[in-house]
């Protein structure tokens, strides 16, 4: 007998893009494969294309390969049997005409929007059409939700007219992320970190998203997006939210939510001025990546020669609450620079008098969270050099994760989607976030057009624009891979 509440079936629409190939489906397999998700459900993957089942699953299965996703081809064949290709038409409201036939009411139905944001309009009004907008349905909407407040809030009134906001699941893979759900753990489940995080004790957080990937074939995409909109109105600032949230009441996700939103209301509003001072906007020229020689962003393929898109922001924001009043948060993110890796550094306070000497201890007082590649916990602090010397020196206590639990990491979109089927709204943003998190960083798009500010050009292979390094300097301070 199934499990009813477990029981569903999911509509994936942009079934022949890339992140439904490469990332979705595989994500639902290996969910499948753990029996995590019923054996019953049913997975309906949307294009326009005319494709039959087995051509579409032999595709899938090329394509998440082709990902680097472990992948069985006999288990392959047992999860296809769940997945059947609809061709339709975002547009073409008669061929929504298929979804009642198809899909079963007395379910679960998931509708997850991998398309364009343009198309969610017409999608969502199609469904309501046919009348599966009923109160057993999900819709989840991928980023980016607009380019601007207006333009989000047009989308989610629009979505909103079809789906009350408990039906409405928007996801940023990151919050899916085990590292992520640690670094709650940590802070929530720990005394010794929960009693030294906040302003006595800490004197500067650093938040880093960094790719050595370009923008390759996504350039007209990202002309139209840019670093700003494509990570940090999103990315970087929940995970701001999470490292100086309040400790919840609870991990019902309202009360997490709640929290969320007050740090975002907390953020110190950017001026004009702020914005020339304290944000950064760069621009990858023509490097090396691991010795390879790398085009440029203007290089790029569907990129205008005269852009002015950035491909990396640095700002300093500052949270005006009791918690973390003048404590600098240094958020930054970058494509083509030297690594892969997302990272969270607490710098904790020095000690008032200093009775040895250091070797090196610009390290000490640190705690490094890594997200990716390795999901680890560095702890910095100073020990005592072995022999007749008093001089003291940086160590570190490691925590890795692949090594400590041997069970296999679920991917980021693997926990989203399990909690999209098991109805979980923790670890997706309420609208009241998204509306808070366009109101911060509306100022930085409105001073950038307005004062036509260009990007600052960096090397590809390097950590970014020099006055990225100044922004911190002014500060007396450094970004974490530049302390020797």
């Amino acid at each position: 007998m199934a499990d009813v509440q477990n029981c569903f079936d999911m509509v994936l629409f942009g079934g022949t893009g890339d992140l439904v190939k490469r990332k979705l489906l595989p994500a639902l397999y290996n969910a499948f494969v753990d029996e995590n998700i019923n054996s019953e459900a049913r997975f309906f993957c949307v294009g326009r294309s005319a494709m039959t089942d087995q051509e579409y699953s032999d595709m899938a299965y090329k394509f998440a390969t082709e990902a680097k996703n472990t992948i069985s081809a006999e288990s392959w064949r047992e999860f296809s049997k769940h997945i059947r290709y609809l061709q339709m038409d975002a547009n073409n409201s008669e061929t929504f005409n298929k979804l009642p036939e198809v899909l079963d009411k007395t379910r679960t139905n998931i509708f997850y929007l991998s398309t364009s944001p343009e198309l969610f309009k017409p999608i969502c009004s199609n469904i309501a059409k046919v009348g599966m907008n009923h109160s057993n349905s999900r819709i989840v909407l991928e980023k980016p939700l607009g380019h601007d407040l207006k333009s989000s809030n047009d989308i989610n009134d629009y979505v909103a007219q079809y789906f009350k906001e408990d039906q409405i699941y928007r996801i940023d893979h990151y919050l899916g992320k085990e590292s992520v759900q640690n670094l709650m753990a940590i802070r929530f489940g720990n005394t010794l970190f929960e009693a030294l995080w906040r302003r006595q004790w800490v004197s500067s957080v650093q938040i880093t998203i960094a790719e050595d990937l370009g923008v390759g074939s996504r350039g007209d995409f990202y002309e139209q997006t840019g670093a700003l909109r494509d990570m940090l109105q999103n990315h970087l600032l929940q995970l701001l939210c999470i490292v100086a949230m309040e400790p919840p009441s609870s991990l019902e996700a309202d009360v997490i939510r709640d929290e969320k939103l007050k740090v975002l209301r907390s953020l110190k509003p950017l001026t004009e001025d702020d914005v020339v001072k304290n944000v950064i906007k760069g621009q990858y020229k023509s490097g090396a990546i691991n010795g390879s020689p790398v085009k440029g962003y203007l290089e790029e393929e569907k990129v205008s020669p005269n852009s002015i898109t950035e491909t990396f922001v640095a700002v300093k924001a500052e949270i005006q609450n009791w918690r973390w009043a003048e404590v600098p948060f240094y958020l930054r993110t970058g494509k083509r620079m030297q690594e892969k890796v997302a990272e969270i550094v607490i710098q904790f306070k020095d000690i008032p008098v200093k009775i040895f000497p250091t070797a090196g201890g610009n390290f000490a007082n640190r705690l490094i969270i890594r997200l990716q590649p390795d999901e680890t916990v560095k702890l910095y602090f100073l020990a005592k050099q072995p022999g007749d010397t008093n001089r003291l020196q940086p160590v570190y206590l490691d925590l890795n994760f692949n090594e400590m639990f041997q069970a296999r990491r679920t991917d980021g979109y693997e926990r989203l989607l399990l909690d999209v089927i098991r109805g979980k709204l923790t670890l997706f943003v309420r609208r009241d976030e998204q509306i808070a998190a366009w109101k911060w960083v509306e100022p930085i798009l409105d001073t950038w057009r307005e004062l036509k500010i260009p990007p600052k050009q960096y090397t590809a292979g390097s950590w970014g624009p020099a006055s990225s390094s100044a922004l911190l300097a002014r500060d007396g301070l450094y970004w974490h891979e530049e302390i020797a």
